[in-house]
């Protein structure tokens, strides 16, 4: 796998997060298999490739891979601006978190403590996203300005939909930190996204 497939699975799932999201904010719903891959995705800490992150499936980004072209490729006038608002406010607090150590060590610490909860409780249990969101809440909301989601008041104001969107937030995040580790860069976003967008139109053929 290069380098360029690696950036695309990983924007692909920052992407796939976003919209997400933007459903869980808009209408309230979620399907649980969809939450599971990018759940999961915050406890597999050491990974022996980037796929194996998502399941070792490209599949499961599906979501996100068709997000990326839409927002990315020149050939469609789908884009979205609050999508993009969310990918970019997720890249900008994983820039503000790498510089500070003590909240990066308390983050490895309380997902160890989520790795443990999962002998008892599967991901996509209400203990585990709310463990997961308090995480959001507790480490990474007060490092900046927060990220501002937009939607149905109603679905809102519903405990188990924020808990939903403050663990996709988490995994965002994770996905974030994965972007810049395979050579992701803001650059990459604006002079190389023909590239991201050829390679992700490439994966959903192997779909």
């Amino acid at each position: 796998m290069n380098s360029i497939e690696k950036q695309t699975i990983t924007m692909a799932a920052i992407c796939q997060v976003a919209a997400l999201v933007q459903k869980i904010a808009r209408s309230g719903s979620s399907v649980d298999s969809e939450l599971q891959v990018m759940l999961e995705s915050i406890v597999v800490t050491s990974p022996d490739n980037t796929l194996e992150v998502y399941g070792n499936d490209i599949a499961n980004l599906k979501i996100g891979l068709n997000a990326l072209v839409e927002q990315l490729g020149n050939q469609t006038k789908q884009k979205d601006p609050e999508l993009t608002r969310y990918v970019v406010s997720l890249l900008g607090l994983e820039r503000r978190l790498a510089n500070k150590r003590n909240q990066l060590s308390l983050l490895g610490e309380r997902i160890e403590q989520c790795q443990r909860q999962l002998a008892h409780y599967d991901i996509t249990s209400d203990t585990l996203i709310a463990s997961l969101a308090s995480i959001y809440s507790d480490l990474l909301s007060p490092i900046g300005t927060p990220i501002q989601v937009a939607g149905e008041p109603e679905r809102l104001k519903q405990t188990n939909n924020q808990h939903k969107i403050r663990a996709l937030l988490l995994a965002g995040i994770r996905s974030s930190v994965l972007w810049r580790q395979v050579g992701g860069k803001r650059r990459n976003i604006l002079f190389g996204r023909g590239k991201m967008v050829a390679c992700a139109q490439q994966l959903l053929k192997q779909i």
